[in-house]
């Protein structure tokens, strides 16, 4: 098989803008970036929690040795 031309590529975006129309392919173009946003972010939050973990056991500690002392 042989690399599609130039009217064979132009053919196939007439077609598929034809079929979805403008708005929805730049609609799913956006949910898409949203998405792959939401990714990122939960990728750098993941080292996050688990500092807040460490954070919270130390109050625990803390507060439990308060009780003691009283």
């Amino acid at each position: 098989m042989h690399a599609p031309g130039i009217w064979g590529i132009l053919v196939v975006a007439v077609v598929v803008i034809l079929l979805f129309g403008r708005g929805k392919i730049s609609g799913v173009m956006g949910e898409v970036a949203t998405g792959i946003k939401a990714f990122q972010k939960g990728m750098k939050d993941d080292d996050k929690p688990s500092e807040r973990i460490d954070t919270a056991t130390t109050v625990d500690a803390r507060e439990v040795d308060k009780s003691k002392d009283a």
